[in-house]
């Protein structure tokens, strides 16, 4: 029963509420340490959270029992203004739906296509930096994902709808880690400032997205872009594409979605390179070994495996999705108790990757966690930087392909020097992005 999990302390009333507010991650943190595995804390009006930081608990919610969970509400209801229907907002046989049309478009050998704009935009962005000065890597990561995203959904025409795309896509995670962190919630027709920027910088996207979908519709071609790719899905038992709402939707979602979570793991990845010189020295190593002077390609992926790991163990201390929300939609079992309907399951994404007992001097930045031997030594589930299940991340190959491609870029060009002060703390909004500029001094590779 409910009443045997460990209950952590909160304030009358208002219970842990605003402490979830207040210090988020502290409280991911507590959980843990206080509550165990799965433990529950108390909200408001006699109402509980239930918080997993456990392998096995997590694999019930997100993975065996997906189905009797819906996403946290609150997220999609402020995502739905920009996203739509897509597939983070969706849920039920809609969602089951999207994903069966979408995910074949997105495996790890479809989208080998992409690895070139992805080493050319790095090489170009990297091209403008100057030695011995300083550069916010974070707005340099944010602006190379961004251009990827642009390329890679339009094509050759990208160039054309960049500035409109990156008008909508800052206004749209602007509005939703806005909403997420608001006491009050005023409706989303209200001509507030903020509601009209959104809706400008989304309506600007709009206009180019549909139009665009008119002129593939008519003539598609041989584009190979994302887009196109949307486009030509189908349904494997009804032959049945997607209309060109949907079609809108999941190029929104891949946006904002894709982009920024990629950018706070770049920068991140970056960040924790310049702060350990001994592994940022044996990553250029490695990439002039394997890559020697030219531009990092697709078939030098496999051997670029500590650019791999230093991404993999970047995005465990830092996950760029720092939990997971699910409503319970029926009474449900879970790691052994019975939760009522209606109630929220939050997946500590942060919590478990800082467990002691799974990942010894947790704190401590070290790819080599993420040695072959090492994952086969630790139990399924406890690293889900993209989640698990039917809704995991349908980009994650995307992602992984991009983030070995840049840090080789990087690598190749520009050693990054941290300077003096304290590093920049994560901010937990919408996704676990730094608090402010992460500024770092970039020197020509030795």
């Amino acid at each position: 029963m409910p009443d045997s999990l460990p209950t952590l302390s909160g304030l009358p009333l208002v219970g842990c509420l605003p402490e979830l507010r207040r210090d988020r991650l502290g409280f991911l943190l507590r959980a843990w340490h206080e509550g165990g595995g799965f433990t529950r804390a108390p909200a408001v009006r006699g109402r509980f959270l239930y918080v997993v930081t456990d392998p096995e608990v997590a694999r019930d919610v997100l993975v065996r029992q997906a189905r009797r969970f819906k996403k946290f509400a609150a997220l999609s209801t402020y995502s739905r203004p920009i996203l739509g229907e897509g597939l983070i907002t969706s849920e039920g046989e809609v969602h089951r739906a999207q994903r069966r049309l979408i995910a074949p478009k997105f495996g790890r050998r479809d989208l080998g296509t992409y690895a070139a704009t992805m080493a050319r935009h790095t090489a170009a962005l990297v091209e403008g930096w100057v030695p011995g000065r300083g550069v916010d890597i974070h707005a340099e990561m944010t602006r190379l994902t961004l251009a990827i995203a642009t390329e890679t959904m339009f094509g050759a025409a990208s160039g054309s709808y960049s500035r409109a795309a990156s008008a909508a896509v800052h206004a749209a995670t602007d509005y939703i880690a806005g909403e997420v962190g608001r006491l009050l919630h005023l409706p989303v027709s209200w001509p507030l400032p903020r509601n009209r920027r959104m809706q400008r910088a989304v309506r600007a996207l709009d206009e180019i997205v549909f139009e665009i979908i008119r002129q593939r519709r008519a003539d598609p071609g041989d584009q190979d872009d994302i887009l196109q790719r949307l486009l030509d899905a189908r349904d494997e038992d009804d032959g049945r594409g997607m209309d060109d709402q949907q079609v809108r939707d999941e190029v929104m979602t891949l946006f904002v979605a894709g982009h920024e979570t990629t950018a706070n793991a770049l920068t991140w990845s970056l960040d924790l390179l310049a702060r350990n010189p001994e592994v940022q020295r044996a990553l250029s190593e490695e990439v002039r070994s394997v890559v020697g002077d030219g531009l990092p390609g697709l078939e030098h992926l496999p051997r670029l495996g500590l650019a791999r790991r230093v991404f993999e163990e970047s995005m465990r201390l830092y996950p760029p999705a720092y939990m997971v929300g699910r409503e319970s939609l029926e009474p449900v079992e879970v790691g052994g108790h019975s939760l009522p309907a209606g109630v929220t399951v939050l997946v500590s994404i942060y919590g478990l990757h800082r467990r002691p007992d799974l990942w010894p001097d947790p704190e401590r930045f070290d790819p080599g966690r993420f040695s072959e031997e090492a994952i086969d030594a630790r139990p399924r589930g406890c690293y889900l930087p993209f989640g698990d299940g039917p809704r995991v991340c349908i980009g994650n190959h995307f992602a992984m392909m991009e983030a070995q491609l840049v840090l080789a870029g990087v690598a190749q060009r520009w050693r990054l020097v941290a300077l003096p002060g304290p590093a920049v703390a994560p901010m937990p909004r919408v996704t676990l992005r730094p608090g402010g500029p992460v500024r770092l001094q970039v020197e020509a590779a030795g």
